[in-house]
């Protein structure tokens, strides 16, 4: 990769105002806010992880476009490339579960600067002059037909700038509303990608039979039986997670890797602070390893799934982590003296 390329990443930031507390939100008489979405998550984690990246969305021209800006700005990320336009900006409540009760995510986007993009919105040619990777993921043709069309025309316009082309399906029921199912839309979408974090394949790409990939040895069949559908992937990833009681679980992740198979170490997870944004932690730490050290697929997964573990540990929706601190997680697992 050359230091001057940039790593694009492209969809919807969001303000997230969240409940403090754990209370739920009709308790609530104030809500924590920060902004946050799959693709800004990656763009900000691998940012942090010191790689140069520009982040492609549309703002409104407003106050809170200006704040999602200055978000983006304060951890590196460029913004060379962000439109400006529309009637809102996209929200989503996120009530913070305890115990038994877990979390969930109320979406406010209808109608958001986002939702409203349309093929004339970007100049992809521009945007990848300059780059060495494109990464998106399934909420973006999820939001609206225009996100869909736009999204369409940036993996063909990557694709034919022979970019890197990572996906993650990320699979949001709640958003896939506005008329076409992601059967339709992701397969061909796929097909052009080079990497793809393949949680959810069986309802994004319309495979019922496709293992679910819950366990390890599941993900991994899931993996193979994907390649052979989709020749072109060159890496396929799946998460697993496994409850072994309600405040604790195990994290495992696997890859497919030209033809062969990696597991990654198993990490326990206690006193999680923040899930949300955990996946989008491992594909920075995925497409980070991928850049990296390309020859060395175990510790691609191993750094992936680390980033993954170390994001739990951050409140808000991106992964503030550096190399360091990830390598050193890896390396010392259960040391916890205070750094000095």
């Amino acid at each position: 990769m050359n230091t001057n390329d940039s790593i694009v990443t492209f969809g919807e930031i969001l303000m997230r105002l969240s409940t403090p507390g754990n209370l739920r939100l009709r308790q609530a008489h104030s809500l924590d806010l920060v902004y946050g979405g799959a693709e800004a998550n990656v763009a900000i984690a691998l940012a942090n992880l010191g790689l140069p990246v520009q982040y492609v969305t549309r703002l409104p021209e407003n106050e809170l476009g200006i704040a999602c800006l200055q978000s983006l700005r304060q951890y590196g990320v460029g913004c060379d490339f962000i439109e400006y336009g529309g009637e809102r900006l996209g929200l989503y409540f996120l009530e913070v579960g305890a115990g038994n009760r877990p979390s969930q995510v109320i979406y406010d986007r209808t109608n958001s600067s986002f939702a409203a993009i349309d093929e004339t919105t970007i100049r992809w040619d521009t945007v990848f002059a300059s780059a060495a990777w494109f990464h998106w993921s399934g909420i973006s043709p999820a939001v609206s037909n225009g996100a869909a069309k736009v999204t369409q025309h940036a993996v063909a316009a990557a694709w034919e700038a022979g970019l890197p082309i990572s996906c993650d399906l990320n699979y949001r029921h709640s958003l896939w509303q506005w008329g076409a199912q992601p059967s339709t839309i992701m397969p061909k979408l796929v097909e052009q990608c080079d990497v793809l974090a393949a949680n959810n394949a069986h309802l994004m790409l319309g495979l019922p039979d496709l293992p679910v990939g819950r366990t390890v040895d599941e993900a991994i069949e899931t993996c193979v039986q994907l390649s052979r559908l989709y020749p072109n992937l060159k890496q396929l990833t799946m998460t697993c997670r496994e409850e072994i009681r309600t405040v604790e679980q195990r994290f495992t992740a696997v890859m497919w890797h030209l033809g062969q198979s990696f597991t990654s170490r198993s990490f326990s997870l206690t006193d999680i602070v923040d899930r949300v944004g955990a996946g989008d932690a491992f594909m920075a730490g995925l497409i980070y390893g991928l850049v990296t050290f390309p020859n060395d697929p175990q510790r691609i997964i191993d750094f992936a799934a680390a980033s993954a573990v170390f994001k739990h540990t951050i409140a808000g929706d991106a992964n503030l982590a550096s190399v360091k601190e990830i390598d050193k997680l890896l390396s010392s697992g259960e040391d916890f003296d205070i750094i000095r």
